[in-house]
């Protein structure tokens, strides 16, 4: 009998100890965060560990330098790097508590037992919420033949 108790309460220390280390990585998922900015610093983003976009920062610098739709494009790639950043974290956070041969992107992503062919997508990145490498915009050969379009606009304004 005395053996039998040993066993029980050897299984409930291994219990708590995973419990708590499940614990731990929860509390460190909850701190996980990317944080990007553009390459010219006119733009930066921080993501939360879920993808969540939790801040976004222009300089005021940014409307008088980029058009509207460069701006946004600009927007939209320093958030994916912030994304990716912050997924980097939990990939790592996850690691910690993973068998080691487990892909914790593919876990993360719901993939882990699956093949390409049986979630009916060719290319991995579309499911691990990656954007497919986009066509990069030159800022510079449109603006050196233009003057900003928020001076522009400030000019129509005052002329008004």
């Amino acid at each position: 009998m005395d053996d039998h108790r040993a066993q029980v309460e050897e299984l409930m220390a291994d219990y708590r100890r995973s419990r708590e280390q499940l614990a731990s990585v929860q509390r460190e998922l909850a701190t996980v965060a990317g944080r990007a900015s553009s390459p010219d610093g006119t733009v930066t983003a921080t993501v939360s560990g879920r993808g969540e976009l939790t801040a976004l920062e222009l300089s005021e610098v940014a409307y008088r330098r980029h058009r509207p739709e460069q701006l946004a494009e600009l927007v939209v790639r320093t958030v994916a790097a912030a994304a990716a950043q912050a997924a980097e974290g939990t990939y790592q956070a996850l690691s910690a508590v993973l068998p080691a041969a487990t892909d914790p992107a593919a876990l993360v992503a719901g993939t882990a037992d699956l093949k390409p062919d049986e979630y009916g997508l060719d290319d991995n990145r579309a499911v691990l919420g990656q954007q497919p490498a986009r066509r990069r915009v030159d800022d510079d050969e449109d603006n050196e033949q233009r003057e900003s379009w928020l001076d522009s606009e400030l000019i129509n304004r005052r002329a008004r």
